[in-house]
């Protein structure tokens, strides 16, 4: 099991509204794959908010997955131990040419690859990886989402890099129903 299409990372401090509406609104658009990120938050609320979002697309059948460790799906830094037991799936944030090798020989269900651009998220954060690094880490690592400065588009880039998705995290949380150009984008290169 991997996500699909467009991978959604909740930060609630990109959000001038509540997380919950902006949440409610990303699904309603679209997203079915969902990242409860709040890493700065306890786990226990990680998990709470986890249960609010996995409510949310219970009747779209979509992955609620939590970042951190002890959960059914997880999502790892690039420098959390891999979890014992193992999880149902597992996925990792790769910013360096040997995480996502890292990644695929420790059985990670997918990778996160970032940044792709600069962001307004992580300003300085990078180098900025752009679709030739792109390209080259999808041949080494699990099935991968670009992170980082991605617009709708670059679709077809991502996925012409061998990216298996695109995976957003600021752009969504200040627009929520930006998933839905998304969602356009990577089927407009499905057909």
């Amino acid at each position: 099991m991997t996500p699909t299409g467009v991978l959604v990372l909740t930060d609630r401090t990109q959000r001038e509204g509540p997380l919950g509406t902006c949440r409610s609104t990303a699904v309603d658009a679209g997203a079915r794959s969902v990242v409860v990120r709040e890493k700065d938050l306890p786990t226990r609320e990680r998990r709470r908010l986890a249960r609010e979002v996995r409510a949310l697309l219970a009747p779209v059948d979509g992955t609620v997955i939590v970042a951190g460790t002890g959960g059914v799906r997880v999502h790892l830094t690039a420098a959390d131990a891999f979890p014992e037991p193992r999880p149902e799936l597992v996925g990792r944030s790769c910013h360096s040419a040997d995480e996502p090798e890292n990644a695929r020989r420790e059985g990670c269900d997918y990778a996160e690859i970032s940044p792709l651009h600069p962001t307004e998220s992580k300003p300085g954060y990078g180098p900025a990886l752009g679709f030739e690094a792109l390209a080259t880490l999808t041949l080494v690592g699990p099935p991968t989402y670009a992170l980082g400065g991605v617009r709708p588009d670059d679709a077809a880039a991502c996925l012409a890099a061998g990216a298996a998705g695109i995976a957003v995290m600021g752009a969504v949380m200040r627009e929520p129903r930006l998933v839905a150009a998304y969602l356009e984008s990577l089927a407009q290169v499905a057909r």
